[in-house]
């Protein structure tokens, strides 16, 4: 009975897995043009048992299959970049006509131009998340190590080291990406989920992604991806950026959620508020935090802050994202019925948030230059 029972739900998420990769499929050709749209055939869409590879692409049955393991154990971001992979292929063999050649040969490249897939998404390779999270990173880098130690350092019970670990390690942050950019090292960018997708996001998340844009060294963008909890499409918050950086700013992230958690529940423990005031709490923590972020070091030359302000721009990584994603729009959202008191007891305890090396374990978060936290 429990093991039918069991059936019964896989089968049943399954179904919806099935329904959201079509969903997935029809929005990945917006990137292409009107016509170019119409010559491809829908697919057969599956989901199999797959031992030597995550997906493939049959052009005799018109067939386009993921790996059971992958839609099941992996995340929809690293789900949609195999998809779109395997659509590459779909495109290379019904628009483009490459039909006697090495299946990732120079047809299959352009596919990939053409869709914006990763043309190494394919058998033998990590998911999108695993490949970030071990990413090496050269730990001889004098900088890195000393971000790490100091995120260390920032769990002391001594408020004032506390502080200044953490804001010594931003600066270190900082300078480490100036380096990069200035000396126009090559780096490589890659894209990733923050959070989960949902058919509607609070307005706390568009606060924790500008600081997250204007902290971090990282683009972020609401993309549109498929709920699986709502088996509708909807929106998920993605960021841009080295590995490195995406490292960084998925654990701050994950930093900033559970503080606002746990402040929330010791702030609300006797008033009952609702989660509209739990909203202007959580955007009063944040923007808090930002004002700690942008203010200025006491000693800081007019040059070396010129230098970090233009180093903010990135411009390779402004092309990948242009590249990436050629249509984008921009919505602004007015605030009603704010209450100031509530806002401004989040600005308090925002100013009191240091970002150290505690976080769970059990968190989602990408883990930061090799850290652990505590299970």
């Amino acid at each position: 009975m429990f093991s039918d029972l069991n059936i019964q739900l896989q089968e049943k998420l399954e179904h919806r897995i099935l329904h959201g990769l079509a969903c997935e499929w029809e929005t990945a050709l917006w990137v292409l043009e009107p016509g170019e749209r119409g010559t491809l055939r829908k697919p057969l869409i599956s989901i199999r048992e797959l031992n030597s590879k995550w997906g493939y692409w049959s052009g005799e049955k018109n067939e386009l299959c993921l790996s059971r393991d992958l839609v099941l154990n992996h995340g929809w971001d690293s789900v949609r970049e195999v998809l779109l992979h395997e659509i590459a292929h779909q495109y290379a063999e019904q628009v483009l006509g490459a039909c006697n050649e090495r299946p990732h040969g120079p047809t299959f490249q352009r596919a990939c131009q053409r869709l914006r897939a990763n043309p190494d998404a394919s058998g033998y390779s990590m998911p999108l998340r695993e490949r970030i999270a071990n990413e090496t990173v050269d730990m001889n880098d004098k900088i890195l190590r000393r971000i790490k130690k100091l995120l260390s350092l920032a769990q002391s019970c001594n408020p004032h080291e506390a502080e200044s670990a953490m804001i010594k390690a931003h600066a270190l942050i900082a300078k480490y990406n100036i380096d990069l950019r200035t000396e126009d090292k090559n780096r490589n960018y890659t894209s990733v989920f923050a959070g989960m997708p949902a058919l509607r996001h609070r307005r706390e998340e568009y606060h924790l992604a500008h600081l997250l844009q204007d902290h971090y060294f990282v683009h972020c963008l609401w993309v549109s991806t498929y709920v699986l909890n709502k088996g509708k499409m909807g929106h998920a918050l993605e960021i841009s950026g080295t590995p490195q950086n995406i490292r960084i700013a998925g654990y701050v992230y994950d930093f900033v959620k559970n503080y606002i958690h746990s402040q929330w529940e010791s702030f609300n423990h006797d008033k009952g508020l609702n989660r509209y005031r739990q909203t202007d709490f959580a955007v009063g923590i944040i923007e808090g935090f930002r004002s700690k972020l942008n203010a200025k070091p006491k000693k800081i030359s007019p040059r070396r802050e010129q230098t970090a302000l233009v180093a903010r721009e990135d411009p390779r990584l402004k092309a990948y994202v242009a590249y990436k994603y050629p249509h984008t729009v921009t919505l602004r959202r007015n605030v009603y019925n704010q209450d100031e008191t509530v806002l401004n007891a989040g600005i308090k305890a925002g100013k009191k948030l240091i970002i150290s090396k505690g976080i769970s374990e059990r968190s989602h978060a990408i883990k930061l230059l090799g850290l652990k936290g505590k299970p």
